[in-house]
Order: C-alpha cells, then structure tokens, then sequence
C-alpha cells in the first residue's frame, strides 16, 4: 500500500511488488544543472513511466534555495522541511528513493525515520574527493564519516559499478546493490556529415568545468587540432583565460550536444574522481571513441580490452590510440548498453511498504 505518515508497514523488494508503482525521487540535483546525475534521474522517471509507474520528483526547483558554496551553480534547498512533509502525504509514495545527500535528501531522510518508512539510497558523486578538493583542510575520511551516516538506514544504497560496491563496502558501507547506466540510443546516434567546424581531430570534454575533473591535465596536452569543451563551471572562466587555443562552448543539451559528440573525432575522460562517466557511453553512442586514465568509471565503462576507447596512465598516448579505433566499434559497444535493463535494476532494489 502506499507510504502513508505515521503508518508502519512490512517492507519488501519492488520486484514483488505490483505492476504500478508510485515512486518519489528526492534529489538535490535538478536542472538547470546539466551533468550526469540530473540526466540519470531525468531518464530513469522517463523509463519508470513508460512501464506504467507513477513518478514525483522533489527538487529545489520553486523553493526557497541558497546558492552552494565555491558552486553557484548549485542551489541547496533551505527551509523545506514542512512542504516536503506535507509533499509524501499528498502523493502517498509505495517507494521513496533519495537520490542526494543534500538539504532535501537529509529532510527526506528525518521524515522517513520519524515515520518508520523505509527508503533506498543511491550513490551519483565523489563527494569526500570534491570537497577535499575544494577545502583542503576537510579531512576526506570526516566526509566519509558523514555519508556512511546518512546511508545507513536505507534498505539498499545503490551504486553503478561492482568495483564501487566493493570500495565502498571496504570502507564501511553496508547494504550496497547495483544499479547500473545506460544511454539512450536513439537520441546519441551518429551523425557522420555534421564535424564541427573547427581544425581536426577535434577532442572533446563534456561536463562540469570544475577543479575536480581534472580538465587541465587535457588541456595541456600537445595534440593537433581543436580542444572543444562543453559545459559550465566554476573553472571555465580562468580555465578559458589560461587556454585561449580551446573552444568553450557553454552547457548543451538535446541535438546540440548529440551533434557535438557526433561531430569530434575523439572524447577525451580526464577525471580521476567521477564513479561512472554517462557522458562516455553518451559519446560512445555518436560513434565517437574515448580516451581516459585507467581508472574506477573509465574501467568500469570501457574496460581495458574493449575497442571503443583507449585508457592509459598517459592521457596523451589514450589520446592517439582512440584517433585510430573504429566509430563502428564505438557504436555497436554502447548500443549493449540500454536504459531499460538499468530501470528494471533499479526497480528490483526498491523497498516497499505494505499493511
């Protein structure tokens, strides 16, 4: 039955559950932001309605937000603690996943653990490594600290990758389940008679032009051709000022950014830090291969034998190898990759109440 406020049930997995579901997704990340977590959740309450669930999403969005600090981009929540109350009531959830650990994702967590609900987790952002890298006199183990308190009530705490899980687990997580990413395949496609217009190859970043992405160790790189960036950030500006030679084209979204990845010869992974990498199978569906450090996402996406891309400690030597592999191979790799599996994963780690 749904969640109802002062109500306690028995909990079990959604993948006993009925075929309708009602799911509230409670994230911090919401647009305007353009990165991988908002496209995730965007695309999972796509998938979760075309298979016949109910979904209700709680963002900043029309609440009263301040902006996060060193990330004006980001806007946290504040006061939303009666609304988001009074939202569960409303919708009467059968599910309740938070998505974040922000404002809304810790209020989300009080009321459920007031009320005995149960909720699941998930875990989008290197946020001990991003803070850390942002306020070096914050011991990374404290963030730890703080996530491994706010994930541990949750029936399940999902996380994209089997070498996530284990790190995780090694450093105190419990109750971890994966849920995986997929692309969309018929939005990312190829668009071979549409190159950007800029002297090639054309090496590309998409994302969050930000101080732990690691985008300067691209940009250093001694490579012919074009530097293309899409995205925004708190280090595009002295990033832009420092590398006049590369092209800083701003967030897109939609066919303009389908025909940015179509129309570059190379995507170019310089981060050390994210656990997954949408962006790389996003680029990969263009047909356009990858080059990466060998770390925790790019393994996880690419993998050290696959045709796709290219991954080495030299992100130069990455670089050239990917301007040799097939847009074929690219292709055909992230149409393995769907979104539907991902959802159907995702739906059978839910917890559910019932009478």
């Amino acid at each position: 039955m749904p969640v109802g406020i002062g109500q306690a049930g028995v909990t079990f997995f959604a993948e006993d559950a009925p075929h309708h579901l009602k799911v509230m997704i409670v994230t911090d990340a919401w647009a305007p932001q353009v990165n991988g977590v908002v496209r995730t959740l965007e695309v999972l309450g796509r998938e979760l309605t075309m298979l016949g669930h109910e979904v209700r999403y709680v963002t900043p969005e029309g609440r009263f937000t301040v902006p996060m600090p060193t990330y004006s981009e980001i806007r946290l929540a504040i006061f939303a603690q009666r609304t988001l109350e009074n939202e569960i009531r409303e919708f009467a959830p059968d599910a309740i996943h938070i998505a974040t650990e922000g404002t809304l994702g810790i209020g989300a967590r009080k009321i459920c653990l007031r009320y005995n609900i149960p909720f699941t987790t998930s875990f989008h952002t290197r946020f001990p490594e991003y803070v850390t890298a942002r306020f070096p006199f914050i011991r990374e183990e404290a963030v730890y600290r703080f996530l491994r308190w706010f994930h541990a009530p949750a029936t399940a705490m999902m996380v994209a990758t089997p070498a996530l899980k284990r790190e995780l687990e090694e450093r105190g997580f419990k109750n971890l389940k994966i849920w995986s990413r997929g692309v969309d395949t018929d939005l990312f496609r190829p668009q071979p008679d549409e190159p950007l217009p800029y002297p090639r190859p054309i090496w590309l970043y998409v994302g969050r032009i930000a101080v732990e992405k690691n985008i300067e160790s691209f940009l250093k790189l001694d490579l012919p051709g074009t530097k293309v960036l899409v995205g925004d950030g708190p280090a595009r500006a002295p990033l832009a000022k420092a590398y006049p030679e590369a092209k800083f084209l701003g967030p897109r979204s939609g066919e303009p950014l389908v025909k940015a990845y179509a129309g570059s010869d190379v995507f170019v992974f310089p981060s050390k830090t994210d656990t997954f990498g949408l962006v790389m199978l996003e680029a990969l569906a263009c047909g356009t291969p990858v080059a990466a450090y060998p770390v925790q996402g790019p393994n996880d996406v690419i993998g050290t034998s696959s045709q796709a891309g290219a991954l080495d400690e030299d992100l130069e030597k990455a670089c050239r190898k990917a301007l040799t592999l097939s847009r074929d191979d690219a292709r055909s790799f992230a149409v393995e990759r769907s979104w539907r599996s991902c959802t159907e994963q995702f739906l059978s780690n839910l917890a559910i109440e019932a009478e």
